[in-house]
């Protein structure tokens, strides 16, 4: 199949290869995106983990915890443009959203927008949803939210940027401090900036490491001076490779940012923290959301709109 420029920028944009490597890529796999990026990988070229979400639509995410602290809710709200998701009006309407996701009995989405709205019971939340279109004259969609409740201990937040990032934290603890809470503040930061996919290697599937393995020993046998090693020796660059890349996409494996040696991981800090407090701390989970990840924003070249218009 012919391979169109469009899919090459896009493939490069994912990955960072060279055009001329990412078309090879793209030939060799009949022009799958995901097939290439893992070409690409093999030859170590590309240092993607999978394939890139590129973050272009706005609004807002926000966090909101119960008085007790026993359960929160995060959201997000979109919009058009950037300049409406810094409107108080919008602003307002995305805290309402969360106030009524919190205590929402809603499994998903679309049974959200299909219950009565708690501000105006005569209406639904989509139907509240399209009158805030009409006075804010923006296109908006209630995206996402999930729920966290933890009985036995409280649940952290964080809003970083505004409301591009919203971060919960699951913390199981039978101590409840200004201490226990920082550390969980901490905790939430250190998930909004560094991007974990994961608490624990525990959540990790073995297929996983497994499928990673085999892009790293290919990436080894790709490389003249590395594949005429020997097998143990090989083996042993393969498990030090998977090892480096669980302490960074694992929460608690990750280097604490703020580390004063540099060195300290997430789950050291926890147990200092316990330790000092006498307490038991467990980070159960977590949930991070960033406003239009994975949502690709329409391109629009300004010259062919214009053509389009005059035409």
């Amino acid at each position: 199949m012919a391979i169109t420029a469009a899919q090459v920028k896009e493939l490069r944009e994912m990955t960072g290869a060279g055009m001329m490597d990412c078309k090879k890529a793209l030939t060799q796999t009949d022009g799958d995106m995901d097939k290439a990026v893992e070409f690409l990988r093999e030859k170590g070229l590309a240092t993607a983990q999978k394939k890139a979400s590129r973050v272009a639509a706005e609004g807002l995410c926000k966090t909101l915890v119960a008085e007790d602290g026993k359960n929160a809710v995060v959201v997000e709200v979109n919009a058009e443009t950037d300049f409406v998701a810094k409107n108080e009006k919008f602003q307002t309407y995305v805290a309402d959203v969360a106030a009524q996701a919190l205590t929402t009995s809603a499994a998903d989405i679309d049974a959200f927008l299909a219950e009565a709205w708690s501000l105006d019971n005569t209406k639904t939340v989509k139907e509240a949803l399209a009158a805030q279109i009409a006075v804010i004259g923006e296109n908006m969609n209630i995206r996402r939210f999930v729920q966290v409740k933890e009985e036995n201990g409280f649940v952290a937040s964080y809003t970083h940027m505004g409301g591009k990032i919203g971060v919960l934290v699951d913390v199981e603890t039978d101590v409840v401090n200004d201490a226990v809470k920082e550390m969980a503040k901490n905790i939430a930061m250190q998930i909004a900036a560094l991007k974990p996919l994961y608490t624990s290697r525990d959540e990790i599937s073995d297929d996983y490491i497994a499928h990673e393995k085999e892009i790293l020993l290919a990436q080894i046998m790709n490389d003249p001076k590395e594949s005429s090693k020997p097998e143990k020796v090989i083996q042993g660059m393969v498990n030090g490779r998977i090892n480096k890349e669980l302490k960074e996409i694992c929460l608690l494996d990750q280097v604490y940012v703020k580390a004063e040696d540099g060195k300290q991981a997430v789950a050291k800090y926890v147990e200092e923290v316990a330790k000092a407090n006498n307490a038991k701390i467990t980070i159960k989970g977590f949930v991070r959301f960033e406003t239009g990840e994975g949502i690709e924003k329409r391109e629009e070249n300004f010259a062919e709109e214009v053509a389009k218009q005059i035409g």
